[in-house]
């Protein structure tokens, strides 16, 4: 009698058990083999972050193509328009920027208006026609 008890224990605990478990089911990560679309950027931009191979004929090509001799020479001539610049700049408008009004520098007419918003600069080329309008905002 014990022997059969114990073996319906045994068989109630191994049935019981057995409703708790579920199917497997596999899904892949990589979108290109059937998983979620939305793992492709997280993928491409984790493999990009892992490769360190480097192109050695693109790294001599660029190595070669710059001259520091015109380098240099290209830096000096920004320079020396910046500070062109700035001192036209300073001579047009004074020491306290722009003010409301029409001013003319060579081929451009700019006219600077306040608006609600901020201050409006409108630059006209007289020579080709062309117009830029650039808002700066108050702060």
């Amino acid at each position: 009698m014990l022997f059969y008890r114990s073996i319906v224990t045994v068989t109630l605990l191994v049935v019981s058990m057995t409703g708790y478990a579920q199917d497997f089911v596999y899904q892949p990560t990589n979108p290109a083999f059937g998983g979620n679309y939305l793992n492709y950027g997280w993928m491409l931009s984790s493999a990009k972050s892992q490769n360190d191979f480097k192109d050695e004929a693109e790294s001599d090509r660029s190595r070669f193509e710059s001259d520091p001799l015109q380098d240099f020479e290209e830096s000096l001539n920004r320079q020396i328009l910046g500070q062109i610049t700035r001192n036209l700049f300073n001579s047009q408008f004074g020491e306290e920027g722009l003010q409301e009004g029409q001013y003319e520098m060579g081929n451009y007419q700019i006219d600077v208006t306040p608006t609600g918003e901020g201050t409006q600069i409108t630059i006209l080329d007289t020579g080709t026609g062309g117009e830029t309008t650039v808002s700066v905002p108050y702060f």
